[in-house]
């Protein structure tokens, strides 16, 4: 694994199983909480009375979420150890917050589902699990969390890992591990905990360091155009009356370097890369490779009709384009799903018109089973297919988040009414 490399998780898991505990010792015991941090949250607790700090109170930033003593919005927080850099998810418990809780999955390598081990595995703990698994998250970690009240019992550890692997074999799911925790006391949280030493694996620091996050370096080339510059950097070879069209972006996957084959889609004309421009010290300067997710500017070698929205991909490994899509969506609006009305699809840098032409179906997130559906209400996840104005060019979600994931937006109110996921 290369140092410093980033990973994003989630956490997720029904109320009261000690998300924000576990993540505020996480920060606590890998030393990544500053001082005046620790001054709020000592205030904090001299104000409730309590002798120790509520290590949960450093992701439970909403007021509402410190007075109730849950999780409502996803709190992102950042931390690094000497081998890794983290972004942390922390999402919401409440069925009713499932829209959250699939924000925070979305963009996560792995996925932490706590499971109190008081209570063994609940409904929520299923549900989380199979969102994460729609939302193509490659690894999942179960931390059998609050061993301190169930007095380390391997035996109540054993059962609850038994089940829960019963279960995710259903799904599908090859990747996960299994640790038991104490984020109160912070056994097998960073260090490993002599109070439990029937358990030989990692500790959870450990699963987060080694875990193999998706490589987009490794995939084709996906650049989205988001701007064409028509300011000329000082070279004398640009068009034969010195024109000049630089198109600027990020790179969402692969690599592309001068030289290479490159599709321009939707329309499909092929040519090569000119020059790699990127911006260093306010100057622009040339590249002899780029990679995802540097934000570059590509000059090509002919000049084509492209715009915002279009998409420059690697010749040989080209994503569809189609205009008739297949997806799952994970409905966020208090109105419901309506056939009737027009909405717009925000994809990488392009936003067109959509209508549905079916819902085929709406996933039970309890049990994974489909069953046919006329609408989607809010925090439901079920099948669509719509139709777009113009087409997109996209690759699945499981092999390409970016390319594969979209938002839906309500047409007369602004408002962002999903999230979808296209599977073909």
């Amino acid at each position: 694994m290369t140092p410093q490399t980033l990973l994003r998780f989630s956490t997720a898991g029904s109320v009261d199983d000690g998300k924000s505990t576990l993540i505020g010792r996480l920060l606590y015991d890998s030393k990544a909480i500053f001082e005046d941090q620790m001054n709020a949250l000592a205030r904090s607790a001299a104000k409730r009375g309590a002798d120790t700090i509520d290590l949960s109170l450093l992701t439970d930033g909403l007021l509402a979420e410190r007075e109730q003593g849950i999780t409502i919005d996803v709190a992102y927080r950042y931390f690094a150890t000497p081998r890794r850099k983290f972004i942390i998810a922390d999402t919401p418990g409440h069925e009713q917050y499932t829209r959250n809780m699939a924000t925070g999955a979305s963009t996560a390598d792995l996925s932490i589902i706590l499971v109190d081990a008081r209570k063994g595995l609940l409904a929520q703990s299923r549900r989380h699990a199979i969102i994460a698994t729609l939302l193509g998250v490659r690894h999942l970690v179960v931390a059998v969390n609050k061993m301190d009240l169930v007095e380390y019992s391997q035996e109540v550890f054993d059962g609850i890992r038994t089940g829960f692997r019963a279960f995710l074999d259903k799904l599908g799911v090859a990747d996960c591990r299994f640790v038991p925790v104490s984020a109160l006391h912070g056994d097998n949280v960073v260090e490993r905990s002599a109070r439990m030493p029937w358990y030989d694996g990692p500790t959870l620091l450990d699963v987060l360091e080694q875990a193999d996050p998706q490589g987009h370096g490794e995939q084709p080339l996906r650049f989205p155009v988001q701007m064409v510059s028509r300011s000329r950097p000082d070279h004398a070879d640009d068009g034969p009356d010195g024109s000049f069209r630089g198109y600027l972006g990020r790179i969402e996957s692969g690599t592309v370097q001068p030289g290479d084959r490159v599709v321009l889609l939707p329309g499909g004309q092929v040519t090569t890369v000119k020059r790699i421009h990127t911006w260093a010290d306010g100057r622009l300067q040339s590249e002899a490779v780029a990679a995802a997710p540097q934000s570059v500017m590509l000059v090509l070698a002919d000049e084509l009709d492209v715009s915002r929205g279009d998409m420059i991909a690697a010749a040989d490994y080209s994503p569809r384009v189609v205009r008739d899509i297949e997806a799952v969506v994970c409905w966020m609006d208090q109105a419901p799903l309506d056939r009737t009305r027009k909405y717009l699809v925000k994809h990488t840098t392009r936003t067109t018109k959509a209508v549905f032409r079916s819902v085929q179906s709406r996933v039970d997130v309890n049990t994974a089973q489909e069953t046919p559906a006329g609408t989607l209400g809010l925090n439901d996840i079920g099948r669509v297919r719509f139709t777009t104005q113009t087409p997109l060019a996209f690759d699945s979600y499981r092999d390409n988040r970016v390319t594969g994931g979209f938002i839906l937006i309500d047409e007369l109110t602004n408002h962002t009414v999903a999230a979808g996921m296209i599977t073909g």
